[in-house]
Parts: structure tokens; C-alpha cells; sequence
């Protein structure tokens, strides 16, 4: 068997002139210099003294949290039910929204382009804020409690439906548009027989995918009162009740991981 000969790659040697130089040099010392001065910024808001000792104090968290009170499961379930409706509810909402805010976004279904640019504005403006600052923002508004929650879930998630769906929109194969309007299909036809056929899988897809992003987004968010498992995740941490916190844990974790089975089903089945 005859060996396999590798030729060795030569650099091509390129010629700078003093510009190039100096600009590639320039960019190096300011590199260096950004470096160097988010470094001594980071350096002068750290207590070293705890850094140091971080590995010391983590071990003696988890040892407080060690063995889990398995027994405050029974105040977790109504908490973890009200985190799953949050997110169902939310993701419903949004999508509702999420749907005509896509069509009109998208530049082979908008009717016009200030439409278009509207469109695209609500989606940019939902995907910018997190949906922690959403909650928060309704907390103050509404009042503590579930709604906050789902309102939060639900702006948040207009903009990644309405993202997603509306690209899905723009690449449809623009054949079997063209063979409805052929037939004399108005408007609506052709966006019946032609265009929502193509997205239907995207759709379900996209929207099963964020429900599951929002089941882990709405375990948090009743640290600032939006309801939820935060709320006892909150007030077991403000009590130091470390071994509750684990237990919090616990339930987080295997609620996120049935989501995360139950919407890879779903995707493999629509898909």
C-alpha cells in the first residue's frame, strides 16, 4: 500500500506598504490597550480576597444543600403548574400575535413597505428586551402574579416567532404561488392553497421549540413577582434555606428536562 504524500502548504508572502503596516499595528495597540484597560476596570470592582476564596465558599453551599428536604416537594407542584401554564399561555398569546406580524413583515406577503417596516419594528422591539425585564416592567404595572408572567412570555415570544416564521415566509418556493395565480385565485386563495401549506411545518415547529425555551424562561421569572417556582425559589434563598433551594432545583431541572423530551417528540413528529 503505497503511503499518501502531503505537500506542504507555503505561505504566500504579500507585500505591505507603510500604510497597511501601520494601520495592522495600530489595531494591535489599540487591542492591547482595550485589554489592558478592561482588565484594571474589572480588577478595581473585584474583591480579590473573595475571588480567592470562591471555591471554598461553593463547597460549603452545597454541602448546606445536601441532602435536598424532599419533603417541600408538596409545596412545589401548584407553584410548578402555575410556571407550566405561564408558559403555555404566554406561548399561545404570542403566537397569535406572532402570525399576521410575520405575513406582514415578510416582503412577498406585506401590502406595503411602511407596513412592512412597522411589522419589522415590533419584532425587533420584542426580541430586544429579555423577558425577566418584560415581567418586571409588568410586575409594576399589574401587580405580582401569573398574568405578569404571561404577558412577559408573550412579548417576548412575538419576536422570535414572528422572526423565524416571517424568513420561513420569504423562502417558500414561489412555483406553486405562481401555479394558484395562475388559475385566477385572488389574494386570500393564493395565500391559502399556496403560501401557509409551505410554512404550516416551519410554524409548528418554531412554535413548539419556543414553548420549550419558555418553560425554562418562566422559572425564573417569579424572582421579581411574576409568579411562578421563582417566588419559592426566592423566598427559600431569602430564608437560607439552602436544602429547599436544592429541592427548587431539583424540580426546575426535571421539569425543563420532560419539555425538552416532550418537544423533540413533537418536532420529529411534525417534521
Amino acid at each position: 500500500m503505497k503511503g499518501i504524500s502531503v505537500v506542504p502548504t507555503q505561505k504566500v508572502w504579500q507585500y505591505r506598504n507603510r500604510r497597511q503596516q501601520l494601520t495592522n499595528w495600530l489595531c494591535w495597540l489599540l487591542g492591547v490597550l482595550l485589554f489592558g484597560w478592561s482588565w484594571q476596570f474589572i480588577s478595581d470592582n473585584t474583591i480579590w480576597e473573595f475571588a480567592l476564596d470562591a471555591h471554598t465558599q461553593g463547597a460549603d453551599l452545597l454541602s448546606r444543600m445536601v441532602p435536598p428536604r424532599w419533603s417541600y416537594m408538596e409545596k412545589l407542584w401548584q407553584p410548578l403548574w402555575d410556571t407550566i401554564n405561564i408558559a403555555t399561555l404566554g406561548t399561545v398569546l404570542g403566537t397569535i400575535v406572532a402570525v399576521p406580524t410575520a405575513f406582514l413583515a415578510a416582503r412577498n406577503t406585506t401590502p406595503h413597505t411602511a407596513i412592512r417596516t412597522l411589522a419589522l419594528g415590533v419584532i425587533v422591539s420584542s426580541r430586544s428586551i429579555n423577558s425577566l425585564i418584560w415581567a418586571l416592567l409588568l410586575v409594576t404595572i399589574l401587580g405580582p402574579g401569573v398574568l405578569a408572567g404571561i404577558i412577559a412570555i408573550a412579548l417576548r415570544s412575538i419576536g422570535f416567532i414572528g422572526k423565524l416564521l416571517y424568513e420561513a415566509i420569504e423562502e417558500i418556493d414561489t412555483a406553486q404561488v405562481e401555479a394558484i395565480s395562475a388559475t385566477g385565485a385572488n389574494q386570500l386563495q393564493i395565500m391559502a392553497y399556496a403560501i401557509v401549506p409551505q410554512v404550516l411545518p416551519a410554524f409548528a415547529g418554531i412554535s413548539v421549540y419556543r414553548w420549550d425555551i419558555n418553560i425554562r424562561e418562566s422559572t425564573v421569572l417569579g424572582l421579581v413577582g411574576a409568579g411562578g417556582i421563582g417566588l419559592q425559589l426566592m423566598a427559600s434563598v431569602n430564608v437560607l434555606a439552602w436544602s429547599q433551594v436544592a429541592m427548587v432545583f431539583i424540580a426546575i431541572f426535571a421539569t425543563v428536562l420532560v419539555s425538552e423530551w416532550v418537544s423533540a417528540k413533537v418536532r420529529h413528529t411534525i417534521m
